[in-house]
């Protein structure tokens, strides 16, 4: 795979990982790696640190943000610690052997499944709440307005009842003038033909 025993330049990392120079310095410091170097202060890297850059590749490939794979890299044996959900040893401590990204990726993937469905079910029965809640204010609203609409009515209804009899009291008042009228007509012809 890589020679155990060669000092690789930063432009032959970059040739191997696929990652620009100035990539593979921002990553030594974003995941805080230590890169050797040699007596002129220039960096070199071993098959060691060609691992960890191949590494993060793997990790960004899946998926991993920056911060999840610094968390990865740096605390290995302890990925997540969240109240009763714990995955740990993911290193082999006999034998300190980097579990594949591929198992990380399962474990993670393991880990996220669970609490999304838990917490998806707990936001069912809270929106299962809410709806109901929602329907029961909703049924007040169409009776209140039920009853709105029939007092509106009522009260149209009885407007229209008094209009009717102020209506209907017009009416006699102005039979009562007729007849009276048609008897002041009636009396003054009768009496006019009384006379001849």
């Amino acid at each position: 795979m890589y020679d155990t025993e060669k000092e690789y330049t930063i432009s032959e990392v970059s040739e191997i990982t696929g990652y620009q120079p100035h990539v593979i310095r921002y990553y030594e410091k974003e995941f805080e790696l230590e890169i050797p170097r040699n007596n002129s202060n220039h960096r070199y890297y071993t098959y060691k640190e060609l691992e960890i850059y191949n590494y993060i590749k793997a990790l960004q490939e899946k998926g991993f943000t920056n911060k999840q794979i610094k968390l990865i890299i740096n605390s290995p044996e302890l990925v997540v610690t969240d109240g009763e959900m714990a995955v740990t040893n993911l290193v082999k401590k006999e034998t300190d052997i980097v579990p594949s990204a591929t198992e990380i990726y399962e474990i993670f993937k393991e880990l996220i499944t669970e609490e999304i469905s838990s917490a998806l079910m707990e936001k069912a029965d809270q929106s299962l709440i809410v709806i109901n809640e929602l329907k029961d204010e909703i049924a007040e609203l169409r009776n209140e307005i039920n009853s709105n609409e029939r007092d509106v009515l009522i009260c149209e209804n009885i407007k229209l009842k008094m209009q009717l009899k102020e209506k209907s009291y017009q009416v006699v008042e102005l039979k009562d003038k007729l007849k009276k009228e048609q008897e002041s007509k009636s009396g003054f012809f009768t009496k006019l033909f009384k006379r001849k």
